[in-house]
């Protein structure tokens, strides 16, 4: 797949992320999306933002252990009213019973990290491409 692409200009993704060379990474390889990026250092920083902003988003990155306010609590508020935005935990913990709660929670899917780029373009092709209005052909 040809990372350069994937062209998500019109969408917004949210950035879920306390651990600052991770944050850099995912922006190093969304730039090149054109995707609006949201970060959020802490839960409770994407959680005010949620009860304050009615801004669309269309995709979630949320990593599990964050500051002040989980990952795994977070996407349960998320879910309350965005039920359909696609969310993707992306984590370093492995064990089934983490797993087992943010699938419960609502998340679509659980990525144990290192993330490396290919997946992360399979995932934004999965749950983002697909609305994408194809191009005008002449």
């Amino acid at each position: 797949m040809n990372t350069s692409e994937i062209q998500l200009a019109d969408k917004r993704i949210a950035i879920v992320e306390d651990d600052v060379p991770s944050i850099r990474y995912y922006e190093t390889l969304l730039k090149s999306t054109g995707a609006d990026l949201r970060v959020f250092h802490t839960g409770k920083e994407f959680l005010d933002y949620l009860s304050r902003e009615k801004e669309r988003i269309d995709l979630v990155l949320m990593d599990f252990l964050i500051p002040l306010v989980n990952g795994i609590e977070c996407i349960r508020v998320f879910r309350r009213e965005r039920k359909n935005v696609p969310v993707l935990m992306l984590t370093a913990y492995s064990s089934e019973q983490s797993k087992t709660e943010a699938y419960l929670a609502g998340c679509n899917e659980y990525i144990l990290k290192p993330v490396y780029p290919e997946k992360i373009f399979f995932l934004l092709e999965k749950y983002l491409k697909h609305e994408a209005t194809p191009s005008m052909i002449d």
